[in-house]
Parts: C-alpha cells; structure tokens; sequence
C-alpha cells in the first residue's frame, strides 16, 4: 500500500522496513514466555505496516518504528494474560478509552445505534478482561476549552507578538509529526499548546482516575482506541512520560480495525454481545448517550473556538457557521464581519495536499486565516485510516458516508455545560489558571532536525 504523502521510491523502502520490523515484533511477543498458558489465542499475522500511517519514514526514527510496532493486539493479550497469573505484583489495572469518531465505525459497520455500539463495544472488551472503558469526549472537552482560550489570548497579543497568529490546531498527531519534523521553525510556535484528547485522556486516567482510586500511575494499562495510526506514534512522545512513575499517559493504541480484527479471531459478532454501560471517571455512575462537539467531522475545534471568540472578543452571537468551500471540499472558510470589516477568518485544512498549499501560502506571506483546524486525514477523522479501509487499503466510501450520518446524527454538547469538567478545575486543577493546568493540559511542540531531502515532499 502506498501512503499518500510519500515517493514511490519512499514506500518501496519503507515496505522492506515494514516487514523487517513486523518479524522483530513476532519475535518479541513470542520471547515473553507467555503463549505456553495464554488464554488468550495469538492473532494470526495481522500486521501494522508504516505505509498505514500518515507520517512518512523519514519523520520517524527506527526507534520509534520498533516502539510502534509493539502497540498491536499481541500487547493487549499480554497485560490481559499477566492479570490471570498468580503473581498479583505483577497485575495491572486495564482501561480502555474510546474516541468519539470510531464509535460510528462500530455503529455503521455491524448496523447498530451509536449508543448499542458503545455499549456492545463495552461489553466485548470487559469480556475480555479489561476493567474499565472510558469515553474520551470529557477529554477532548478540556482540549477545546483550553484551545479557546489560548485562541483569544493570542489574537489579543497579534499586535505585539510576531508569531501569536496564526494558531495552528493541536488534535492531529500525523499533522504535529510533519510540522515538527519537515516544517520545522515556520510553524511550531503557531500551534496550540493545549494537549489532544488523547492525551489529555492520558493525563485524566493515570492522574485523577488514579488518584481516586489510590492506584500508582504504573498499575494501570491505559489502551486507546482511535481511527488512526498515528495516534500510536503520539503516545511514544517523550515529553507524554512521566519520570516518577516510569509511565507513559497511554501505553498502547490500537486503531478501531484491529479491534474488529480481534473479534474476527475469535468469531465474535458485536450484535452477539451483551450491552454493558460505558463507565465514568466519577466514583460509580455510569456514562449516559454517546454526545459529540460541534464539526462535521472531527472534535469541532474550528466551530467552537469561532463561536467563542466571536462573543469574547466582538461581543457577537454565532448561532449556525456558514462554510465555504475554496479549492476542494477539505478546504473550507469561515469568516466573521462586523462593519464591513472581516474581522475572523479561520479555515479547515484537512488532507496533505491542503496542508501543503497552505504551508507555501504561508512562506509567501499570503496567509490571512486567524486559526486553522489542520487534519492529516482527507475528509477528517472520521477517514482515519485504522477504519473504513477496503482491503486493499482504499477508502470505503459506501461505509464512510455511513459513517457520517451516524456522526451527525449525534447530539451536540458544548464543553462548557460539562458540569464534571467545571468541577475537576477546581478539585483537581486547583483552578483554570492555575501551574497545574499549564502542566496537565498544555504541552509544547518544537523543530526537529532533519535531512534536507524531508523538505520537499509533494503529495
């Protein structure tokens, strides 16, 4: 399979890594001792390749190659194999988080309602072994939050910082990889520090979920299930683990795909599982119906902080966006005027090719936009390759426009009237201006030295 931001010649050496690599892992797994007793049957050959991911071979070194490789099923059954031996030192607490756009992969896929495929989807994984599965849409509240306001902080500023606009959305790991390692110095001071939902999911379940159920940060194995394969690389970024502890915020993420891959292996249909309710981070309630953020495809950062900024700093009531479409439909404006005069333009950028178009806008001194939501993925997250792939790696377009329909026919919660959220900042968070929102939520992003033939990429 060829990824769409690489040459020909880059794919035809990744895929000899590729297989490399993959050998390496089986060999891991297979080193444990465990497979003699497993409960847990070993996958037959399912297999991540780098040419699934969004970030291309010359963004990742063979260290971080190896480390993403082992964040399979295998590292799943192991944990789960662990927790039914007899040496309870050596146990761990299983959480399970899920995102909010692979739910409806779930619900289009076996035909079921967002709410039962949550639901079923719990199910399956308790069935497995796991002790609790979260829904990170709390997360990716925070995230929106804190981005708003570090959104109106920076347009207050424009005028006396060069780089405080334009701010560059944070959510997108494959969109984070490229800006660091190819774009280097142009634009890692105009992204948003705020952390992603999922790692700010990290920081919910090994700090507050902990503490409160007076667990070590290290006796608990925090999986991701996401749409897309750089969520994986994410997860290894350094700056994501903490010391103390030797803990990483999520220690594995496996894409929707390879979760459906292991209920193929063992003959598991979703409508053939018991529903169990998703948990909350909250003493013993449950979650209720699945709700999602404004957007048509993604966490609705650019419809949120536009709405947020316009009231906070144009005193303005946005009730409905209107979109416009410019060179494609992943390229998509939105503009706010007040007398005449265009005072907020922000864009949606999903897809490389977009991101590229906007990055040579930006070296030429033609960039207008204010904020704008940068997706790796064409079509958004919804299209993360971990889900909605045919088998020969393309997208499944009948199941994507499923998909869809499903995301939005979601009901929308705006992170505001989180009632939890609003208490955790000043349980937890000690309040919304506190060091200790700086430290959980934000993080910073920074260049990375690279080879010269990295710099010029065309998709």
């Amino acid at each position: 399979m060829k990824c769409e931001n690489c040459t020909k010649k880059e794919c035809s050496k990744k895929q000899k890594n590729d297989d490399t690599q993959s050998t390496s892992v089986d060999a891991l797994s297979s080193s444990d001792g465990l497979e003699e007793k497993n409960e847990f049957p070993t996958l037959a050959n399912a297999k991540t390749l780098l040419s699934d991911c969004l970030a291309c071979d010359s963004c990742m070194t063979s260290e971080e190659g190896a480390r993403v490789f082992q964040q399979n099923q295998k590292e799943l059954f192991r944990i789960l194999n662990l927790n039914k031996k007899c040496d309870t030192s050596k146990h761990k607490v299983l959480a399970v988080s899920i995102c909010p756009q692979s739910l409806p992969y779930f619900a289009a896929k076996f035909s079921l309602s967002v709410n039962d495929a949550a639901k079923r989807l719990c199910g399956f994984l308790k069935s497995l072994g796991v002790h609790y599965v979260f829904d990170t849409t709390i997360a990716a509240d925070f995230s929106i939050l804190e981005s708003q306001r570090e959104f109106v902080q920076r347009y207050q500023r424009r005028n006396q910082e060069e780089h405080a606009l334009p701010m560059f959305a944070s959510a997108c790991p494959g969109w984070i990889r490229y800006a660091e390692r190819v774009l280097t110095n142009l634009v890692t001071s105009h992204i948003c520090t705020a952390k992603s939902p999922q790692q700010i999911m990290g920081s919910l379940v090994k700090g507050y979920f902990a503490r409160q159920q007076n667990l070590s940060p290290d006796k608990i194995f925090h999986v991701i299930v996401a749409p897309c394969y750089d969520k994986k690389l994410e997860a290894l970024r350094e700056d994501f683990f903490t010391a103390l502890y030797n803990s990483q915020e999520v220690d594995c993420v496996l894409t929707s795909g390879e979760i459906v891959q292991i209920m193929e292996q063992k003959n598991v249909s979703m409508k053939d599982v018991t529903e169990v309710s998703v948990d909350s981070l909250f003493d013993e309630m449950k979650e209720g119906d699945v709700v999602r953020h404004d957007g048509k495809r993604s966490d609705g950062y650019l419809e949120h902080i536009f709405k947020y900024a316009a009231k906070e700093l144009f005193g303005m009531e946005v009730k409905e966006i209107t979109y416009k479409a410019l060179k494609n439909k992943d390229f998509q404006e939105v503009t706010l005027e007040k007398d005449g005069e265009t005072v907020l333009r922000f864009a949606a950028a999903y897809g490389f090719r977009n991101i590229q178009n906007m990055v040579l806008k930006m070296k030429k001194g033609k960039f207008l936009y204010h904020f704008v939501e940068v997706l790796a993925c064409p079509g958004g997250c919804l299209n993360g390759k971990g889900q909605a792939q045919t088998e020969d790696g393309k997208p499944d377009k009948a199941l994507l426009n499923q998909m869809e329909e499903v995301y939005a026919a979601i009901p929308v919660r705006l992170p505001e009237t989180n009632v939890h959220v609003q208490k955790m900042y000043q349980d937890w968070l000690e309040g919304m201006d506190s060091e200790k929102v700086q430290e959980t939520l934000h993080t910073t992003y920074s260049a990375v030295n690279q080879t010269a033939s990295s710099l010029d990429i065309k998709w």
